[in-house]
């Protein structure tokens, strides 16, 4: 569990004085990672503390609750979110940062869904406004422009559905991938299209989502590239998935952008916004793929 890893580190983990000040950050882990890919867990946990983040993990959070409000269980899913709210504000942080965009951005709608409650409605404006998906947490806010990583290699990036269609983002992990010395970036076709995963979707319509993951999976393949990078960890596990069920995907490493960022660190190199020429790129902003 990443609550254990964050406890067996914490205490030997140093501020390293790149910025002004220690920020205190509440890791958002979600599930998928906190159960299933802690190694997800534990390169966000790095990366924060390296930037001087002093992070925290309240023990008592559980799922957003996405997957059964998608499915229509508006009612029945209040109490997870109440849940929620209650478990990541219960740490008097300054940011909430998580290692997925669907699933910071599910905790973005809370702002809508509680908007008529007179308890929550305050607490759900108040995760609104201090939680970030990691990329753009370490680009738009701590303004990092280089991790310091190295990883010598060709890659391609899927770009999610919901963080770029509902939190709104698509740059930041592009241009946090291109300061990783070594990595050559590939571009993917249709990087706009879905991967057929859509959380219950894949489910529910297990044809449809199996065309559209072949689909991505073909464009993928096509890259040549070696590497399959994204900011979602459900979307590689899908798209990982299927390419490894093909004789011709035994080349693919699947890497979540937090595994890519934290590898092979040299702190020397790690490079911020404020100290380049370098001009921020707006979060739907063009020059990207």
């Amino acid at each position: 569990m990443i609550s254990n890893y964050i406890f067996s580190i914490f205490k030997e983990a140093k501020c390293i004085q790149l910025m002004h000040a220690c920020m205190k950050v509440c890791i958002f882990s979600t599930c998928i990672v906190d159960l299933l890919y802690p190694d997800v867990g534990k390169a966000t946990v790095e990366l924060l503390q390296r930037f001087g983040c002093e992070t925290f993990f309240p023990d008592k959070q559980i799922c957003c609750g996405q997957p059964t409000y998608n499915s229509g269980y508006d009612r029945e899913t209040i109490a997870t979110f109440k849940n929620q709210l209650d478990a990541l504000l219960s740490i008097d942080a300054d940011y909430i940062v998580g290692p997925s965009g669907s699933c910071v951005a599910m905790l973005h709608e809370y702002k809508n869904i509680f908007k008529d409650d007179p308890e929550y409605s305050k607490k759900a404006q108040a995760l609104y406004d201090k939680s970030f998906e990691l990329t753009q947490f370490i680009y738009r806010v701590l303004g990092i422009l280089d991790c310091g990583a190295d990883l010598d290699d060709t890659a391609t990036f899927h770009r999610s559905c919901h963080m770029t269609r509902l939190l709104g983002e698509r740059t930041a992990p592009i241009v946090l991938l291109e300061h990783v010395k070594g990595l050559e970036l590939i571009p993917l076709h249709n990087i706009q299209l879905c991967c057929g995963f859509g959380g219950t979707f894949s489910a529910k319509e297990p044809l449809l989502s199996e065309a559209m993951v072949d689909d991505k999976a073909n464009n993928v393949l096509k890259t040549k590239a070696h590497i399959l990078i994204a900011c979602e960890q459900t979307c590689l596990m899908n798209i990982g998935g299927r390419i490894n069920r093909r004789r011709d995907g035994s080349h693919i490493t699947i890497m979540h952008i937090a595994e890519v960022l934290n590898h092979n660190v040299d702190t020397s190199r790690i490079t911020y916004v404020k100290d380049t020429d370098h001009v921020m790129v707006p979060a739907n902003g063009n020059g990207v793929f």
